[in-house]
């Protein structure tokens, strides 16, 4: 695919070959590199949005409760969700794996070869915690139509790829190769933010095991921290564009190539909200009065026709009123039309004025929904003028948020998110100074980040809260008042900060498994009342049992991989397979076993 795709004039090492047209053999590392990633952190966005719906982050609109999204807001299992995480990762990444790793080595470019370790131990191991079972040790050779391997053999194989990725950055490259940098989109060719973030990336697999008291390292993890990224400085934060050109798109689905990997999964639509648990985390973190100074960059915000900013509030995932059309799309009437009049079913009349919004329903108990925004942002990309969505009377309809629009940044291995990492589990240790100090510490550092990638925006979107950089002023009052003590730190509070500064990523849908969603953890939460509501849903997920995995994609493994699929656990074409725990979510290989067809090893 990236044969087809790719328009490069960089030179290669054949001189009688077409640049424009490279073949499998000639095409250079250098161009190879950029497109795994990005069709890696494709996927990885994908996984990113549909799991925040899982983990109750965000819901859809009412109106879409019979869609993919709407049935992973209501933990109902659904084949919609399956398929383009597996696509993106085989289609457009992984595909290009042997023949990277042959030119590599041909040429001795063993920085690039390390990297491309890196992003297949990173491919592998998502479709490992959201699929469970998978083709892995025979997925990228010949066979038509290959074996599945257990989570384990995955897990594993990730771990040794990723220790292979370490020791070849750490390998000088050939003279005659170029830098790292002529193909690097991540770390800009950075070797040591690489080798940091191939230990980040392993701490946090590490850690992954914590149910697990027979594997579970905890010194080889805080090993492992020790030589991930220690600052923000040596994070791996991948900076995107919103450029006019960027138009022409990928080979699957068309879309812009610079953009912000969540962006194209959430920011292109209007139909998601954040929930009111997410946001009470926001705005009263610990029952403490005392706002989060990054709620204004995680909540989306909208002006009406009088430019005052509004932020959303969070809908109600345990409201009866989610079984209707709650929440209702919003609508703005521009300063340029006249007023619009709605009727509800008892006679009750609305007038909405010119310059307001309004739900266009004759439901009235929706008419109030207008205080939830969604995260949709404009782009170039799309023909608009700017990233913010624009009425014809000039006000702001969306700005989209951190994690959300074209140009925002990737926080892909990162210092806030090892903080949490060794918080836990000095707190689990008993050791609370320890877990305390790094617990502030990810906090403040988290903050700090996203306060650097604000600082990229013009002083024109200043005014924009969403956009505008967080004052000291709130930052000390949340570190001063909001955190708490050493002796008050509870699991929940650290799962909780970790959760925010891991706002939009699949890690928050791993960690909740492993501590099977309990509210020790994550304090408040609670499975959405449309769950107990929906027979369908218990049909996928049974009563008394958790979202625990993804069906395997529909027509791309079910049915040209039939025997295989079928073979590589008990339930695979069971209506209940959501609920089936992968093997990383299993306190031990025996209750993994009990849905094997072939006992693991």
């Amino acid at each position: 695919m990236l044969v087809l795709t790719t328009t490069s004039c960089t030179n290669y090492l054949n001189i009688n070959t077409d640049p424009d047209t490279p073949s499998n053999s000639t095409a250079s590392v250098q161009t190879r590199l950029p497109w795994m990633q990005h069709y890696y952190l494709y996927a990885q966005g994908v996984a990113n949005v549909r799991t925040a719906l899982i983990t109750q982050e965000n819901t859809s609109l009412g109106t879409r409760r019979a869609t993919r999204d709407g049935y992973l807001a209501g933990w109902r299992g659904d084949n919609s969700t399956s398929t383009t995480v597996y696509q993106w990762l085989f289609i457009g990444c992984l595909a290009n794996f042997n023949d990277m790793i042959a030119k590599c080595e041909e040429v001795g470019a063993y920085q690039y070869e390390g990297a491309t370790y890196a992003i297949k131990a990173m491919a592998f191991m998502l479709m490992q915690e959201l699929y469970g079972e998978m083709p892995y040790t025979e997925a990228l050779g010949s066979a038509v139509t290959p074996k599945y391997d257990n989570g384990k053999v995955i897990f594993n194989g990730c771990i040794s790829d990723i220790d292979k990725a370490i020791e070849l950055l750490n390998k000088p490259q050939a003279s005659t190769v170029p830098a790292l940098s002529a193909g690097d989109s991540w770390n800009g060719g950075d070797v040591n933010k690489w080798i940091a973030m191939c230990y980040g990336l392993k701490a946090r697999w590490l850690n992954n095991l914590s149910k697990k008291s027979g594997t579970y390292d905890t010194a080889t993890i805080l090993d492992c921290l020790s030589k991930a990224p220690t600052s923000n400085a040596v994070s791996t934060v991948i900076k995107h564009q919103d450029l006019a050109t960027d138009n022409v798109g990928d080979i699957l689905f068309g879309d812009p190539m610079y953009a912000n990997v969540n962006y194209c999964s959430i920011g292109m639509n209007k139909n998601t909200r954040p929930t009111s648990w997410y946001a009470g985390m926001l705005t009263n973190f610990d029952n403490k009065g005392i706002e989060d100074p990054r709620a204004d960059k995680l909540l989306p915000w909208r002006q009406g026709g009088d430019k005052i900013w509004r932020r959303s509030s969070g809908a109600d995932q345990q409201s009866p009123r989610r079984m209707s059309n709650y929440p209702y799309p919003t609508t703005y009437n521009d300063r340029t039309n006249s007023a619009v009049t709605l009727t509800a079913s008892d006679g009750t009349v609305l007038t909405v004025a010119p310059g307001s919004w309004y739900c266009n329903t004759t439901d009235k108990t929706c008419w109030g929904d207008t205080i939830y925004n969604s995260f949709y942002s404009s782009a170039l990309n799309q023909g608009d003028l700017s990233e913010d969505w624009t009425s014809t009377d000039g006000s702001i309809l969306a700005s989209g948020t951190m994690f959300t629009r074209p140009t925002s940044p990737t926080f892909l291995v990162t210092y806030p998110e090892m903080c949490f990492i060794k918080a836990e589990i000095y707190f689990n240790k008993g050791d609370k100074g320890t877990a305390y100090a790094a617990y502030k510490d990810g906090i403040q550092a988290s903050i700090d980040l996203m306060n650097s990638s604000l600082a990229a925006y013009n002083k024109t979107d200043a005014q924009n809260p969403s956009k505008s950089q967080i004052s000291s002023a709130k930052v000390d009052a949340f570190m001063n008042g909001a955190i708490g003590t050493q002796d008050d730190l509870t699991l929940g509070k650290i799962m909780e900060q970790k959760f925010i500064a891991m706002s939009m990523t699949s890690q928050n849908w791993a960690d909740m498994r492993r501590y099977d969603y309990n509210t020790t953890a994550y304090p408040n939460w609670a499975i959405p009342y449309e769950y107990y509501q929906d027979n369908l849903a218990q049909k996928t997920i049974n009563m008394g049992s958790q979202y625990r995995r993804w069906s395997q994609p529909g027509t791309l493994e079910t049915s040209y991989n039939e025997v295989e699929w079928k073979a590589s656990n008990k339930y695979a074409a069971a209506d209940n397979i959501w609920q089936y725990p992968c093997w990383f979510d299993c306190a031990t290989d025996a209750q993994y076993n009990e849905q094997m067809n072939t006992p693991v090893q």
